[in-house]
């Protein structure tokens, strides 16, 4: 067994759905694991299974070279001594105890000294200086994670699970505390998982991405590798990938080279079986360069001729939709859509790298 989490289970509820979960692993190192996927996936009950809080129906699960679970030997290892820390969406803060009486919470087995020790440490470390006599109530959001963060890392656990941990946030705290979050999670050097559905929370927390659907696990890997090269179509739907169009393979070398009606693409294709000719073509929105004029001469080997057919702003971004012969959308910052300034009926270049087209196996 490996350093990291190793799970292969089946969790099942009466009358409802069955989650299966199929070859997990983790790092054994300080990484922080993403379960991704809508809501509904069965991403929690995984973690509540990691934690001990479940007990599943079928398989194992293990850690750090120990046995958490066996069902086929009946064999559970209880919450309580897998040594696991555990933040919950809500934070479950008692609402009568000070902050330093919460973080304190948990640490039986300790003399007072190293009580008092071990809470003024996590006070300092999470910037809570100023903050230990109040009640949760008395407390911001971000301030309430901390402390959630701080009652479960004080007891120096093996594991941290941390349950969307910033949707009880609104916008603009969630904004700022992410990285924040990041932050804290590294310095723990404590390996973590963590739950969500948003795709900004898991491309600045995590390190590694679990894909869930419908009590599935269909793609782990590297985040940014999972989002950029989704194994099927299912998954770049969750990750939402924002081209997503029906291709032929016409010829392959170097790179695949790749119809999309009357339009022509090379893609890398390393990983798509040889045997393939129908795909789906798959391009990220942030992976799109505009420009007008000539392409100079270092631009990438995909140059596409397009018409602009509209202009979204989403925040500090702008999504413009374009039609360069198949539907194709495009990210930019703010500053960039205005230094071109780009106007609804325009023709514009879009560049696109050979590496950042992905293919996926179209079924026919």
């Amino acid at each position: 067994m490996s350093g990291g989490i190793e799970a292969n289970f089946v969790k099942r509820f009466t009358g409802g759905p069955e989650i299966r979960v199929e070859s997990m692993r983790t790092g054994e190192s300080a990484s922080v694991t993403v379960l991704f996927g809508p809501s509904g996936a069965g991403k929690t009950t995984v973690l509540r299974c990691l934690a001990g809080l479940l007990r599943p129906e079928e398989g194992k699960i293990g850690f750090g070279g120990q046995e958490w679970s066996d069902a086929s030997r009946g064999f559970f290892l209880a919450a309580r001594e897998r040594g696991v820390g555990f933040v919950p969406q809500e934070y479950a803060l008692f609402p009568h105890l000070s902050v330093e009486r919460n973080v304190a919470y948990g640490l039986n087995g300790l003399d007072g000294l190293n009580v008092k020790s071990r809470v003024a440490e996590m006070i300092q470390w999470l910037g809570l200086e100023g903050l230990e006599k109040r009640l949760p109530k008395e407390l911001s959001g971000g301030q309430q994670q901390r402390v959630a963060l701080a009652r479960a890392v004080a007891r120096r656990p093996k594991l941290l699970l941390l349950d969307e941990p910033l949707a009880a946030l609104d916008v603009p705290t969630r904004q700022r505390v992410r990285g924040e979050l990041r932050r804290l999670l590294k310095e723990a050097v404590i390996p973590s998982v963590l739950v969500t559905h948003d795709r900004t929370d898991a491309l600045v927390l995590g390190d590694d991405l679990v894909v869930m659907n419908e009590g599935q696990l269909l793609q782990q890997g590297r985040v940014h590798r999972v989002f950029s090269r989704p194994a099927n179509l299912t998954v770049a739907g969750i990750v939402a990938v924002e081209t997503v169009q029906p291709g032929r393979v016409l010829d392959r070398g170097e790179l695949v080279t790749v119809a999309i009606g009357e339009q022509r693409l090379l893609a890398l294709g390393t990983d798509l079986p040889p045997e393939i000719k129908e795909v789906f073509v798959c391009i990220r929105a942030e992976d799109v360069i505009l420009m007008k004029g000539e392409p100079a001469r270092s631009s990438p080997r995909n140059c596409l001729s397009a018409v602009v057919r509209g202009l979204t702003a989403e925040g500090p971004m702008v999504r413009i939709d374009l039609d360069c012969s198949f539907p194709l959308s495009v990210l930019l910052t703010r500053q960039a859509s205005e230094e071109l300034g780009l106007k609804q009926g325009e023709r514009v270049l879009a560049l696109v790298k050979a590496p950042n087209v992905h293919l996926i196996p179209r079924v026919t």
